[in-house]
C-alpha cells in the first residue's frame, strides 16, 4: 500500500466508527414516528414523510418489482455509507445488483447499488441536489433519480464521472422518464402526487 492508500483507508475507518457511534446514539433518541434520519456530511437530518412522498416511493417500488420481479433486491430508508466525509445516507429507494449481500455488520456496499431515487422533502432538498448527488456520483451509482413533488418534476442523472453526472434530464410530472438504456424501463409519472 502507498501512503495515500493508507490515509484513505484510515479516513474511511474513522468515518465508519464515527457514523456507527452517531447512529447508535440516534437509535436511543425518541425520534418521532414517520421521520427519516440520515447523516449528510456529518450533519444529522430528520425529515418527515408526507403522503405524497410515501406514495411516490411506493410507486417506484412497484415499478421496480414489475420490471425485475418481486424478489428484486431493494432497500428503502436503510443506511448505506457513501464516499465523502461522514455520509451515512438512507436513500428513499435503492436497487441493489443481483447477488449483492450485506457485510458482516449487515450493511450494504455502495458498490452494490445500481439505482437510487430520492423524493424531495422541503427542508432537505439541497442535500439531494448537492452533497448526496456528489456522494452517489463518487460511488459511481449508474442511475440517480430525484423526484420533486413541490415542483412537479423529476431529474434523472446518469453516467457518473469524477464526482458528478454527465447526463441530467428533466421531466415534468405527466411525462415519462426514459431509463431504457440504464435499467430497461420507462417510468410514467402521471400519478405522482404534488405537494
Amino acid at each position: 500500500m502507498t501512503v495515500l492508500e493508507d490515509r484513505i483507508t484510515m479516513a474511511e475507518s474513522d468515518n465508519t466508527r464515527w457514523l456507527d457511534d452517531m447512529f447508535e446514539r440516534l437509535e436511543k433518541m425518541p425520534v418521532p414516528e414517520g421521520f427519516k434520519v440520515e447523516i449528510v456530511e456529518g450533519t444529522v437530518y430528520m425529515s418527515p414523510q408526507r403522503n405524497a412522498h410515501w406514495q411516490i416511493i411506493l410507486t417506484l417500488i412497484k415499478v421496480l418489482m414489475g420490471r425485475f420481479g418481486t424478489d428484486v433486491q431493494m432497500v428503502s430508508d436503510v443506511r448505506i455509507d457513501f464516499p465523502g466525509h461522514r455520509n451515512g445516507l438512507a436513500p428513499d429507494v435503492a436497487k441493489l445488483r443481483d447477488g449483492a449481500a450485506p457485510d458482516a455488520k449487515g450493511r450494504w456496499s455502495p458498490g452494490d447499488v445500481e439505482f437510487i431515487a430520492e423524493v424531495i422533502s422541503k427542508d432537505t432538498a439541497r442535500n439531494d441536489y448537492g452533497p448526496k448527488k456528489t456522494a452517489y456520483a463518487l460511488a459511481e451509482i449508474p442511475v440517480y433519480l430525484i423526484v420533486d413533488p413541490y415542483l412537479g418534476k423529476c431529474r434523472l442523472f446518469t453516467q457518473p464521472k469524477d464526482g458528478d453526472y454527465l447526463t441530467d434530464t428533466a421531466v415534468t410530472f405527466g411525462g415519462e422518464v426514459d431509463m431504457t438504456t440504464s435499467l430497461g424501463l420507462t417510468l410514467k409519472t402521471d400519478d405522482f402526487l404534488r405537494d
